[in-house]
């Protein structure tokens, strides 16, 4: 019997730097029966000519990364449909290994698959040593391999967020009772050269859009949230030996994560802020709870 075809979405927007290898340890897969679709966002460099000598499948769609992995799944033929982002590296076995644990226990629709992080300098030393803890949490760690009948019958990702969104689709299958399983093998997530200012910036664009995802995940704070900074520095100091092995990058990745959540917390404020006159003009009878929504 021919093992089922399992679509690889991966979304782009001017990855010239890290897509061809992307593309390229997806067609070293030791799993027979892929089909890969890239989704561009409007690209401005050679992104598309670089997938087009891997796959046919190439379109353009935005404006979020969200859109266009819905998008995708829309246009796969696979029974399973494994996404991930342009700036991702699979081992040799991570489709197989997702296909051995689905077809392993008849209950499992969905996989989280571990991440590990590469890079160049001592900022990515930090993000290397900062993601290893994250390996087996899964308050942290979110899902990438869905039976697409079940992905489709929760609506895929919300369009509407730009940040948290992969939580969001897995709280909510979850939520309808779904086992969320694990592959043993890692996808590689390449940092490139993080700069330590660039770093806390994205953190800050990220969180002002986080309004959408706490109106649908709500928590009693964002930062005693279970992904939240307070339950990330207990993790972290959870294991001094680990964190601590080489104290200068330890001590890095502990600055950089400050920063991240404090550019990441003025963001999210400012959001806040700027929202309120809009609401305050529709009436002074809202509740608190339409507010935040």
């Amino acid at each position: 019997m021919k093992p089922p075809l399992v679509s690889v979405i991966v979304t782009t927007k001017n990855n010239h730097a890290t897509l061809d290898a992307c593309l390229l340890s997806i067609s070293r897969q030791d799993y027979g029966n892929i089909e890969l679709l890239v989704i561009d966002n409007d690209s401005t460099d050679d992104t598309k000519e670089i997938a087009g000598t891997y796959t046919p499948l190439v379109f353009n769609k935005g404006p979020e990364r969200s859109a266009q992995r819905n998008f995708g799944a829309e246009k796969a033929n696979g029974r399973y449909v494994l996404i991930i982002d342009s700036d991702m590296e699979l081992s040799p076995e991570v489709v197989s290994s997702c296909i051995q644990n689905i077809q392993a226990d008849p209950q499992l629709k969905v996989l989280i698959i571990p991440e590990e992080s590469f890079g160049e300098g001592f900022w990515a030393r930090c993000k290397q040593l900062e993601r290893s803890f994250y390996v087996g949490m899964d308050s942290i760690e979110a899902a990438r391999f869905f039976d697409k009948t079940v992905y489709q019958a929760v609506g895929g990702y919300n369009e509407s967020m730009t940040g948290g969104e992969d939580w969001d689709l897995t709280n909510r299958l979850r939520a309808q009772g779904l086992a969320i399983g694990r592959a043993q093998a890692f996808i590689y997530h390449n940092e490139g050269r993080p700069r330590f200012t660039r770093t806390a910036r994205k953190m800050y664009y990220y969180a002002r859009h986080a309004a959408a995802y706490f109106a649908q995940n709500p928590t009693a704070s964002a930062l005693t949230d279970k992904s939240g900074p307070l339950e990330r520095y207990k993790l972290f100091f959870s294991k001094p030996g680990k964190l601590f092995k080489n104290p200068l990058v330890g001590a890095g990745m502990l600055l950089l994560k400050t920063a991240e959540y404090a550019a990441g917390g003025l963001g999210y404020l400012q959001a806040r802020r700027s929202r309120r006159p809009d609401q305050s003009s529709q009436g002074q009878g809202q509740s608190q709870g339409q507010e935040a929504a």
